[in-house]
């Protein structure tokens, strides 16, 4: 079960690691043209593109050659911090798998800056600020630039790519279920290919791992290529990944090389750090050299998440045999069934008056967050307190994310099976199969749960 946070993470940094994120918190806030450090670089894509020409920010290598960070992607009295050559570091160099780099002046040269920060504050949801950009980091061994670069592209992707927030979250299996009994045929077509998916379990959330990380199971044997669109299983797979935000991570027991790719790509680009492990369970003798293949479009550090077992046993390493599923040869009873939304659940998304005074309240709590963030990272002396300050003002995002959420997230199967309870409390054992819909289980989807207790690093 999670303890002590993991190293790298929110309460567990090394102090070059600390100066990373400040570093990274002071090219975020510029590019959102928020920041008050007054070192003549704006968050527009000129000069972005002269501090990249200029310096390239450092990694966590200390063994490495100190040079000077400049403008955009350093603070002054941080020049010692520490780079690398700029051919190791840069992802111009022949570096950048997913095109991020132009995707990244794409968007500083198309978006303003508050809707980038917009679509920052929109993500974050009840996560910890901190935790998000570290996960960025990481992802980009410490590298500022390279780490900026992918944030501002994912913001770009969820805003323009996919519409995660604006559609596919906020319409979610209510709004698929109204496209399947649509006249426009590409619509109908596109609603139930979702809702078949759900139905059949072809992926579901259900329990913990020994770690205390929720369980992602993906039924492969469900997926025949063609059955359903391209579009509907990007949709799908995005949808159960925010899901899985709400109940902290994502855990895939998986393998048609399309859906898989777009698997592969969204957590490399647009879920960094957010896969604990992934288990291939009974795997057919062929998948051997699939997976070859497939290890071949991975990143190293996501290929060593990849374990492969044959029997309850191995499988037992990772999860307690109690928390298995007796169709995968474990000790839960638990059975995936799906349960149909109800009318009227997502009623509280139309009180547009409601919304925009939980709305206005939590950018009150953003711009305070951001000041003591500026704070934090120009004043040294001060770094306890105001890093306490900052705690508390991540408690109140959280804490208010959860009161604003009926008002911005259509309601989920694990919303009306109480998985996702009210009072805050993620409960997957000792309570049985919803097919019914209590009284209890109405209210809890009618007032939105509330954020379940767990460790600082909320996706890992």
């Amino acid at each position: 079960m999670p303890g002590a946070a993991l190293p790298g993470r929110p309460g567990n940094l090394t102090k070059e690691q600390e100066l990373r994120l400040q570093d990274m918190w002071t090219a975020t806030l510029k590019v959102f043209d928020v920041s008050a450090f007054n070192d003549g670089t704006k968050g527009d894509a000129a000069s972005i593109r002269a501090s990249e020409n200029a310096a390239h920010a450092g990694t966590v290598g200390l063994e490495k050659k100190k040079k000077k960070r400049v403008n955009l992607f350093s603070r002054k009295h941080h020049d010692d911090a520490g780079t690398e050559d700029a051919e190791t570091v840069s992802e111009t160099e022949g570096n950048d798998k997913y095109g991020q780099t132009k995707e990244f002046h794409k968007v500083l040269e198309s978006q303003s800056p508050e809707a980038i920060r917009t679509a920052f504050w929109t993500m974050v949801k009840h996560d910890n600020p901190d935790g998000l950009l570290l996960r960025f980091l990481r992802a980009r061994n410490w590298n500022v630039q390279n780490a900026l670069i992918m944030l501002i592209s994912t913001m770009h992707w969820r805003m323009q790519g996919m519409h995660v927030d604006d559609d596919i979250v906020r319409r979610g299996e209510g709004g698929a279920l109204e496209d399947s009994a649509s006249s426009n045929a590409p619509t109908k077509k596109e609603g139930h290919d979702f809702l078949t998916q759900m139905r059949l379990g072809k992926s579901f959330l259900h329990g913990t791992d020994k770690e205390g990380r929720p369980i992602t199971f993906v039924r492969v044997k469900l997926h025949k290529q063609g059955e359903q669109s391209e579009a509907s299983l990007e949709r799908f797979t995005v949808y159960t990944i925010e899901t899985a935000r709400l109940l902290l991570s994502s855990n895939v027991d998986t393998a048609d090389y399309g859906p898989v790719k777009f698997m592969i790509k969204v957590f490399e680009a647009n879920y960094p750090e957010s896969l604990g492990v992934v288990i291939v369970h009974k795997s057919p003798w062929i998948f051997q050299s699939v997976w070859k293949l497939i290890r071949g479009w991975l990143d190293p550090v996501v290929a060593g998440k990849v374990h492969f077992t044959k029997n309850v046993e191995e499988l037992a390493e990772f999860v307690e045999r109690s928390h298995i599923i007796t169709e995968l040869g474990g000790d839960d009873s638990w059975t995936y069934q799906y349960v149909e939304p109800i009318a009227g659940e997502n009623k509280l998304l139309s009180d547009g008056v409601t919304r925009q005074r939980l709305l206005d309240e939590r950018a009150a709590v953003v711009k305070d967050y951001e000041t003591t963030t500026q704070q934090w990272i120009r004043d040294p002396h001060s770094a306890d307190a105001l890093q306490q300050k900052r705690s508390e003002l991540t408690k109140r995002l959280r804490t208010g994310y959860w009161e604003l959420d009926p008002y911005l997230r259509a309601r989920t199967l694990y919303d009306r099976t109480g998985i996702i309870r009210e009072g805050g409390q993620i409960q997957y054992y000792g309570s049985p199969n919803s097919t019914t819909h209590s009284e209890a289980t109405h209210n809890s989807i009618q007032n939105g749960p509330l954020p379940p207790e767990h460790r600082a690093d909320d996706l890992d």
